[in-house]
């Protein structure tokens, strides 16, 4: 169990047999009576989003949540299969489940799998991936009119912005956190 003073941001609890992630956190002492900790919460299987206000004296479950290290293997439909390391055992997680995710999957990645009481809700990526550019328009030299980005699209299907001297075969690496290019990779 956790106690009011042991609430912080990324925090992951159990409300009513759900997991949840604190997303915000405030603290406020008023003049009198007790301290109050205002959270927002996201609910991490479905999504939804709320703020509630707790005591000095309330207590949240902890969520029992395990991460363990897969491999992803391939796509089947809109399911991604993924191996465990350790006993070879195949699951499937959904388009849904992996967001923003599939845009930086490749076959063979490790990830950490967020699971919750057994059922996959998630996966955490390397903080940066190496992709190949499939299609890159030319840069001209002595272009200098245009900004000084242009969009590429990398072997996932990802369209992202980088500077206008990258070409289509080059490895980028990109952070897997914000969609942005990092920098070009020596092949």
């Amino acid at each position: 169990m956790y106690s009011a003073s042991d609430f912080r941001k990324g925090l992951k609890v159990q409300i009513d047999g759900e997991p949840y992630i604190m997303t915000d956190f405030q603290f406020s002492k008023p003049g009198k009576g007790q301290a109050l900790y205002r959270c927002r919460l996201r609910n991490m299987i479905t999504g939804n989003a709320f703020e509630k206000t707790y005591r000095s004296n309330d207590k949240l479950e902890k969520a029992a949540l395990e991460e363990r290290t897969m491999q992803y293997l391939y796509k089947q439909g809109d399911d991604y299969v993924f191996m465990d390391n350790s006993s070879y055992e195949q699951l499937e997680i959904s388009k849904e489940q992996l967001a923003d995710s599939i845009n930086f999957l490749i076959d063979n990645m490790e990830v950490e799998v967020l699971l919750y009481n057994g059922r996959p809700i998630g996966v955490t990526l390397p903080n940066f991936v190496n992709l190949v550019v499939t299609q890159a328009d030319p840069w001209v030299k002595g272009d200098t009119s245009g900004s000084d980005t242009k969009p590429v699209t990398v072997e996932t299907g990802y369209v992202l912005q980088v500077p206008p001297f990258i070409e289509e075969g080059e490895k980028i690496q990109i952070d897997t956190r914000t969609g942005a290019y990092v920098t070009r990779v020596k092949q």
